[in-house]
């Protein structure tokens, strides 16, 4: 079974972090939230989130993918924790996927994962950083080998959609898909 680690903090956006969290579920992913600090999480928007660990038991555990919620200043608080770049660096160097949305993909680019990558982000969120050698897209979703990143809140079941399929599959993505009623 896939392992997808999701690190919460303070601040984040709780659109992302539910939907990714659910949808994921629903693929038969085990999904494993972890807060930065003890306690529950409260989003950007007040949801309050109880993560299933704190972030420092799960170091030393083995997953398929991490994915970052965006969101203000959930975002800045992953950016600013030396574990959560540590992470990154060691996901990147296993070859195994990395995914960030919204204001997220900036803590992607302070561990050195989007060098020489296609990336978006909210908007603003990458252009602010000037990286000259990112190629920045508007499209919802953009995956560049093992790292996945997406624009915000609106594009979040889109975002989790392309991690069930890079996950599990594309008939796994369809089954939770078809389910939703999107259309």
């Amino acid at each position: 079974m896939a392992r997808v680690l999701i690190p919460l903090a303070q601040g984040c956006e709780e659109l992302e972090a539910v939907t990714v969290i659910d949808l994921l579920r629903r693929a038969g992913i085990e999904v494993v939230t972890a807060g930065l600090k003890d306690g529950a999480v409260t989003c950007s928007r007040g949801v309050v989130l109880v993560p299933d660990t704190l972030l420092e038991q799960v170091l030393d555990d083995d997953f398929d993918m991490l994915v970052l919620p965006g969101g203000l200043p959930g975002a800045d608080y992953l950016n600013e924790d030396p574990r959560i770049i540590r992470l990154l660096q060691q996901m990147a160097q296993k070859q195994k996927y990395t995914a960030a949305i919204c204001a997220a993909p900036k803590v992607l680019a302070s561990a050195g994962l989007l060098h020489g990558r296609k990336a978006t982000s909210y908007p603003g969120v990458l252009d602010a950083l000037q990286l000259p050698d990112t190629r920045y897209q508007g499209d919802p979703v953009v995956v560049d080998g093992q790292v996945i990143t997406s624009r915000g809140p609106g594009t979040a079941m889109d975002f989790a959609l392309e991690l069930i399929e890079k996950l599990v599959g594309r008939e796994s993505r369809e089954s939770v898909e078809s389910g939703l009623v999107r259309a």
